[in-house]
């Protein structure tokens, strides 16, 4: 994974090379990511889908993060993205029923790392019946819902902790219920600007849908 070919990209986002993964995160160069976050509506309350990434994960064990997302290889385009929520996910979806919300700018610092990402962002609405997940073990711990409320809340400062509630799932495939109340820290640390962003735009799509 960390020898994967990405493309490079100067300030101006305009492609000048291709590096390893690795050498990527490590000289703090901007590359291409793909993120789904999933909304939804349950008992008439808009909710927003996240993920708990797994224990086996090198990066952010066990915080929660954006419903499905991955690195773009550099021969991919954004809607080869959509492998990540099938990967990660175990549901299918269609490129012609997400809804594109442009490319934001996404920094996290890490100890060892610098993750600086032009992230291709898509919503996928589900609004019929729940999806039936099937997590992949090695990649996401569970699944959880937050009122999309609280989750701009809890961003914009309004609120200090929300409720959560869904299911991790076991070794064996077996999904067990998960509540739990969560504060800012509970998250992987994208940049405030992304998450603002990521909410206003979601707003726009929720007030064209009334």
């Amino acid at each position: 994974m960390e020898s994967e070919l990405l493309r490079i990209f100067n300030d101006q986002r305009e492609a000048i090379g291709t590096g390893t993964r690795a050498d990527i995160h490590r000289q703090g160069l901007w590359h291409e990511t793909f993120h789904c976050w999933i909304i939804g509506r349950i008992q008439e309350t808009d909710v927003i889908y996240l993920q708990i990434r797994s224990q086996w994960k090198k990066d952010y064990k066990g915080l929660l993060d954006i419903t499905a997302a991955g690195h773009l290889l550099a021969n991919e385009a954004p809607e080869d993205g959509l492998r990540e929520v099938h990967e990660e996910l175990g549901i299918d979806i269609a490129l012609d029923d997400c809804i594109p919300l442009g490319i934001l700018e996404n920094v996290i610092e890490g100890p060892e790392f610098i993750d600086k990402e032009l992230s291709h962002v898509f919503l996928y609405p589900c609004y019929g019946e729940v999806p039936h997940f099937r997590l992949q073990e090695e990649e996401v711990a569970g699944i959880v819902t937050a009122r999309f409320k609280d989750f701009r809340d809890l961003w914009t400062g309004k609120a200090e902790t929300i409720k959560v509630q869904g299911f991790v799932q076991q070794t064996g495939g077996k999904q067990t219920p998960y509540a739990s109340n969560i504060g800012k820290q509970d998250f992987v640390q994208h940049q405030p600007s992304y998450y603002n962003a990521l909410i206003e735009k979601t707003e726009q799509f929720l007030k064209s849908r009334r």
